[in-house]
This record gives C-alpha cells, structure tokens and sequence, in this order.
C-alpha cells in the first residue's frame, strides 16, 4: 500500500516532534545530574512538575482547552501515576544508589517493554525491522553503560528502583496511546502532569525544607526540568505518539544516550571515551534500523502472470 504526501508529512512532523522531545530529555540527565545534590528523589520529582503543571495550566487557559473525554481518563490517570509520578520519583532515587552507566543499562529495558506491551494489548504486532533495531540500540545503550560505569558493585535496591523505573515508563507509554483516540496531546500531557503531582504532593515538606538551601543553579536546573524536558517534551512525545505506533516512538528514545553523551561533553566538559562513542553511534544506527520501512514487494503486472522485478 503505497504512503500518501499527506501521510509523508503527518510522518515527516511525527519524526521532528520526536527529536524535539528526545533532545530535550537528553538534557534532562544532565540538569538532574547538576540538581540531584541539593535535593532529594521526591523533592526533585515534585518540583519538577509543579514546574510543569504550572506552565501546562497556563497554557490550558489561554487556549480555552476544556476537560479531556470520559473515556480519556483511564489512559491519563495511568500514566499519571506510572510515568509522571512513579517512574521521575525511583529514577531520580535508583540513581543515587548506583553509577549512571548501570541506570542507563537497567532503564533502557523501557522501549522493550513498550515494544511487548504495544504489541501485546494495543495489537500492534512485532514488526521484524522494529525488534531488529530495538536490540541493535540496547546492545549499544550497554556498551555506553559499560563504559561509563565507575567499576564499583551495584547496590542491589539501585538496580531494583531503576528496573521499577523502567516498567513504569514502559506501561506509562502503552496507557497514553489509548488515551490519545479520544483527547488531544496537550490534554494528555497536562492532566497526565496533574496527576503525578498528586501523586508526589507526599513529598511537599521535603521540597519545602531543602529548597532555601539550595543553589540557584540547583533551583533553575529544576525549573528547567519542568518547563522544557517536561511540559514541552512530554507534549512533542504524546503529538508524535498519536501519529504512529507505541513501539516506534518507544525504539526512537535510544538516541537518548548518545545525545547524553554529546550534552555532557559540551556542557560539563565530560570527554567521552573511544567506547563511550562507539556505543552511542550504534544506538543511533540502532534507531535508524527500527524506523526503516520493510520493502514493498514487486508489483504484479497487468493481466495477472509474474511481478515485474527492475534491473539492479
């Protein structure tokens, strides 16, 4: 079945939108890297998106959005808890109980998991490109865990939080893809935010008492955290994620750790190794493998008989 311009250019923004999210939570691991010092996993988490919920609010406002419908909310209120609440607060925590390179390595179960879910309740099947590539960029998200973990035994609770982590982004991703047949990206994202606010409003007073002795810098990285790698971010993910499968969208989030490491390297002066850069290009040709299209078979000519095959 031959793609329509119109399909090409609804694929063709998908695909910006995408990259727009995957640079900015890219970015992410570099500010919560910067913020994770000064403030607790809660704290960070629930700064983070009264950030985003603030700015989403506004923006619901001006734009006169009304409420999503009832049949949008079993999908937001999932991915409320799982993703918004659930995954931020035992990511930032499993990352301070274990190097960045065992996160990364653990957390990176995230797109196969959304790969199996989708393909499992959303029927959207196991394309045979997808799985390829999807493997092709976790063996490289692990060469880059490989290469910039710090040599020391993992704690085991660390490895058990970043693995929770991963579970919750992989059903948090699945629950959104239902959600967005019967309510628009930016109602997904923004009550999707409300809830994990609830969700981490528990850990309100540590916000309280930790933030007069942060940083200002430590404090900007948070606000910068809630306005662009989530209230933007999460509302380019759920865009492109309404234009085109759970699994694609979950394999094009391994570009992630070789952005990571470009990121570091300009803005922390982080010099990667020879392996650090031979892992994050696989995850890129990783990711580039998944979004191939399988190859049209040749077409039959008029009359019925054989398919025409071109010359090579």
């Amino acid at each position: 079945m031959e793609q329509t311009a119109g399909d090409a250019r609804s694929d063709q923004r998908a695909l910006i939108a995408a990259g727009i999210t995957v640079v900015l939570w890219a970015s992410a691991f570099v500010a919560i890297r910067s913020s994770a010092a000064h403030f607790s996993p809660g704290a960070l988490a629930l700064g983070r998106l009264l950030t985003a919920s603030v700015a989403l609010g506004i923006v619901l406002l001006v734009k006169r959005v009304p409420l999503p419908a009832r049949e949008a909310w079993p999908g937001i209120l999932a991915s409320g808890v799982l993703w918004f609440g659930l995954y931020m607060v035992t990511l930032n925590w499993g990352e301070q109980l274990v190097d960045a390179g065992t996160a990364a390595m653990v957390v990176n179960i995230g797109p196969i998991v959304i790969a199996l879910l989708s393909g499992w309740l959303l029927k959207e099947g196991f394309p045979p490109m997808l799985l390829a590539g999807m493997g092709v960029s976790f063996a490289g998200a692990a060469v880059v865990g490989v290469s910039t973990s710090n040599g020391e035994s993992a704690s085991l609770s660390g490895v058990l939080l970043c693995l929770v982590a991963a579970l919750a982004y992989g059903a948090g991703v699945v629950s959104q893809k239902p959600a967005l047949k019967h309510a628009s990206p930016i109602q997904v994202t923004t009550y999707g935010c409300f809830v994990g606010t609830a969700v981490t409003l528990p850990f309100a007073g540590q916000l309280v008492a930790e933030l007069p002795d942060a940083p200002l810098t430590a404090t900007l990285n948070m606000v910068y955290l809630g306005l662009f790698p989530t209230a933007l971010a999460f509302t380019t993910w759920t865009y492109a994620l309404a234009r085109t499968t759970a699994g694609k969208m979950g394999a094009t989030t391994y570009a992630v750790p070789a952005l990571v490491v470009l990121i570091a390297w300009v803005a922390l002066d982080e010099i990667p190794g020879w392996l650090t850069l031979l892992g994050g290009a696989i995850c890129l040709a990783g990711v580039g493998v998944s979004r191939r299209r399988p190859a049209a078979p040749p077409a039959a000519p008029p009359g019925g008989g054989e398919p025409v095959r071109t010359a090579d």
